[in-house]
């Protein structure tokens, strides 16, 4: 771990690009670093304890806080890291004023690289505004394509669930079900958030940058709803693989009772005429065995008859 808290220290230059003397300052920082509290004293000694306090809090959900001039506004993104389930989504904190943007992480988070290398490229946010709507943006380019592979593994289970039930689907169909659960967990409220700030009475949000707000509120919104679709899609998929499954399974207990119906004559029968006392039938003729053998044929075929007469199969 290094000496300083801080992993990204950039000035926007408001062209999309950075500069020594840019007026709106951008400081990235790892909350987890044992130094970020002396940093905030040192370095942003304006924001009261309840502010860093929840900047550096151990767990945070998406929403957004209002402050004069101000805002906290914590996201959520997938988490794209090797060896880490998507759904494990990663959270960056972000305090917002309107020369200075503070944001905080525990783990790495694609979607502020993307904006660091737009930034370092010239092509990044011109204010604070557009900052938050760009950050915005790569996350979701960052979750459509996971979003997009738990649809095509939904449609993949009913592709199978069509081709032939089988009781292993049972635990991919949960896998889905899980992953939709967690991310709408977190997705949900940052909708809520975004919504929030589109509205808020803060002077470094222009009208394009609340446009730009609404349309990441829209695409928000189509991510909640094709979460709330996979739920229910994965749900109907799971039902209709226990009704196949206990329709496999009726099938085959009805199966196991014509045959033991068919039978149980015919071993009461066997019972009867092996029992080793006097007068068994059949014991002094010859050809006994042969009559009880056609007997029985006649027998089955007659229950066999009777079952069809009665349309129990």
């Amino acid at each position: 771990m290094t000496d300083s808290p801080v992993l990204i220290h950039h000035r926007l230059d408001g062209r999309g690009g950075v500069s020594p003397d840019g007026l709106i300052e951008w400081v990235h920082l790892n909350v987890d670093h044992p130094g970020v509290r002396d940093w905030f004293r040192e370095q942003a000694p304006d924001l009261d304890e309840l502010t860093v306090d929840a900047l550096l809090a151990d767990e945070t959900r998406p929403r957004l806080v209002e402050h004069r001039d101000s805002a906290l506004l914590f996201l959520r993104g997938v988490n794209l890291n090797a060896d880490s389930a998507p759904e494990d989504m990663v959270s960056v904190r972000l305090f917002l004023s309107p020369n200075r943007i503070i944001s905080l992480r525990k783990r790495q988070l694609k979607g502020v690289l993307d904006v660091q290398a737009r930034l370092l490229d010239g092509r990044g946010p011109v204010s604070v505004g557009d900052f938050v709507a760009k950050l915005l943006g790569s996350l979701f380019d960052r979750m459509e394509p996971t979003l997009s592979l738990l649809d095509e593994t939904t449609d993949t289970l009913e592709e199978a669930l069509l081709d032939g039930a089988d009781g292993a689907l049972r635990e991919a169909i949960v896998g889905v079900r899980k992953q939709a659960i967690v991310f709408r967990r977190y997705l949900a409220p940052q909708r809520d958030a975004i919504a929030s700030l589109r509205t808020a009475e803060v002077s470094w949000l222009d009208e394009h940058n609340r446009r730009q707000l609404m349309e990441c509120y829209q695409q928000m919104m189509r991510f909640v709803e094709d979460l709330d679709a996979l739920r229910e899609r994965a749900q109907i998929v799971k039902d209709e693989l226990q009704n196949v499954l206990a329709d496999k399974l009726n099938r085959n207990m009805y199966v196991l009772s014509v045959v033991a119906a068919v039978f149980l004559p015919l071993g009461f029968l066997t019972g009867l005429l092996g029992i080793n006392v006097g007068g068994v039938p059949g014991v002094e003729n010859p050809y006994a065995f042969e009559i009880f053998c056609a007997f029985s044929v006649a027998l089955v075929a007659l229950q066999v008859w009777l079952f069809k007469r009665w349309k129990w199969f």
